[in-house]
């Protein structure tokens, strides 16, 4: 495929009474629906790092762990209809994380400078994620850490 954009888009879990999912909006473009965090990967970056990397850019989140690569989608973007691989990680992040938290945007992408509003929602999920993310959540459940 000429042209691949490689991505990664991470599911960070955390466990209380019942196992909730990382997402986030962006504050002030609700047309872009909620999200997960992902991204980009880097010329020479491993794709785990590059989980790892985007979850801290775009949630600030810096002490999650990856638990395991759940697939590997190739959708092309929804707008620009470019070719694309997206890893998908299943992460943990500590239970006592906190429930939600307002984030400004790092790193030199797109949506740098932007702020996000980060939140926990319990799964299963209520509503479909933005650009079917959402997809691939089946295949963690057997994975989630007791």
């Amino acid at each position: 495929m000429t042209g691949l954009r490689k991505r990664v888009a991470a599911y960070v879990v955390r466990r209380r009474a019942v196992v909730e999912l990382l997402v986030f909006d962006h504050v002030g473009m609700p047309e872009a629906g909620t999200q997960v965090p992902a991204g980009g990967v880097e010329p020479g970056e491993e794709p785990a790092a590059a989980a790892l990397r985007e979850v801290v850019e775009e949630t600030g989140l810096s002490i999650a762990t990856v638990i395991s690569e759940i697939a590997v989608d190739d959708r092309p973007h929804p707008r620009t209809r470019q070719s694309r691989r997206t890893t998908f990680f299943l992460l943990l992040a500590p239970a006592d994380t906190p429930d939600a938290w307002h984030h400004r945007v790092r790193g030199s992408g797109d949506d740098a400078g932007l702020l996000f509003a980060c939140r926990f929602l319990p799964l299963p999920l209520r509503q479909p994620l933005a650009d079917g993310q959402d997809a691939w959540l089946g295949r963690c459940e057997p994975l989630f850490p007791e």
